[in-house]
């Protein structure tokens, strides 16, 4: 039987949650020791349920405690932030359903500009570090106790690669953040599993850490699926183009894909100045005569550079770069983030992260991102790179 004791955390109407997985969530939440609080890092193979046991522990935490942190380490499908980004989001409301991910603004966010850490693993492990020395500043106490700092437990959600660099990747990331609940989830494929144990711990380590080990739910007792497999790809464009519909306001009447794009198509963009703007390119050279080419028609991440090679770039947010004017030396790029966190921004990080097609296929619309004469040439162009 699964549970719909609310002792377990809210139940969802369309999620069953098996008694094994409420009951690994309760020990974790309501274990003795309270100060610090816990920190639960969910690992597995890909469809194991990770993410909707994270939601499940986040909505019995927040039975608990009033704010939980939340670190998203999976840049391919993140639970709130679009894909592509890496972050950190403090969370103060339960989730009615386990089913419906939402996008929250993170308190701390990086954009990875790709849907998996094997193109550049050594970036993506610096901005989980990264992330995780910020949890550790701004949501636990300082060393000598001083007031008015709250401590958050945190949620670490993890991608399913788990074999060869993947593998790596993930003892280097059980290493740095040190949880103190490891929940492993296991599937019928013993082959794509995780290894038994504590595997990411060398011979003479030690210390106190819980590693609680689970099975896939897959069917409940009415043999009602619980972990719906979807395509991977459909699943970013949908977030994807979920993000960007908070372009318009919510009572705008845009339940399809088709009316989607042509609000995008006639959205007014941002016209932004070329020499007020840096462009760096992720995991990529780009020569700098292809530098318009490359950028025009592509979803880039809306970054405040740190001013140092060392700190990585805050990213507010992601933009769609609908059009380039080289004579006016202005960019037109539609966000929905506001005016006043835009007028910040100084930097355009372009990866590997692109426009769903269906926004850019639709009959009855001529798309504004595929033009083929926006680009003329103009050699004496001034543009900041950083390639």
């Amino acid at each position: 039987m699964g549970t719909s004791n609310p002792e377990h955390g809210v139940p969802s109407s369309t999620i069953f949650i098996p008694d094994s997985w409420a009951n690994a969530a309760d020990s974790i939440v309501y274990d003795s020791i309270t100060s610090p609080p816990p920190i639960a890092l969910v690992c597995g193979p890909k469809n194991s349920g990770k993410t909707t046991f994270s939601r499940h522990l986040l909505n019995t935490f927040l039975l608990r405690y009033k704010r939980v942190a939340y670190l998203d380490t999976d840049a391919g499908q993140p639970e709130f932030t679009p894909p592509g980004c890496l972050s950190l989001v403090i969370l103060d409301k339960i989730t009615p359903d386990l089913a419906i991910p939402c996008l929250k603004t993170p308190e701390r966010c990086y954009f990875f500009g790709d849907i998996s850490s094997k193109r550049d693993p050594a970036t993506y492990s610096k901005f989980i570090h990264a992330l995780h020395d910020y949890y550790n500043e701004h949501c636990t106490l300082s060393n000598n106790g001083s007031p008015g700092r709250v401590e958050l437990p945190l949620i670490v959600n993890t991608p399913g690669w788990v074999k060869g660099v993947g593998y790596d990747i993930l003892v280097d990331m059980l290493k740095y953040i040190a949880p103190t609940h490891v929940v492993k989830i296991n599937i019928s494929s013993a082959s794509k599993n995780l290894p038994a144990g504590e595997f990411w711990l060398d011979e003479d380590d030690y210390g106190s850490i819980n590693l609680i080990e689970i099975n896939s739910a897959r069917r409940d007792s009415y043999d009602r699926s619980l972990l719906v497999q979807k395509e991977a790809r459909l699943i970013r464009d949908l977030r994807l183009m979920a993000y960007f519909r908070q372009c318009f306001r919510s009572e705008m009447s845009i339940s399809t894909i088709k009316e989607l794009a042509h609000a995008l198509a006639s959205h007014p963009p941002y016209e932004v100045p070329i020499g007020s703007i840096k462009i760096k390119h992720l995991h990529c050279q780009v020569p700098s005569t292809e530098v318009f080419y490359s950028l025009n028609a592509t979803i880039v991440g809306l970054a405040v550079d740190a001013g140092n090679c060392e700190s990585i770039p805050v990213c507010v947010g992601l933009g769609i770069v609908r059009g380039i004017d080289t004579f006016k030396n202005v960019l037109y790029v539609i966000t929905p983030v506001p005016q006043s966190t835009l007028a910040s921004v100084d930097l355009l990080l372009q990866g590997f992260i692109q426009i769903p097609t269906s926004l850019l296929q639709v009959k009855g619309c001529m798309s504004p991102y595929v033009s083929a004469n926006v680009l003329p040439t103009n050699p004496d162009l001034s543009l900041k790179m950083d390639g």
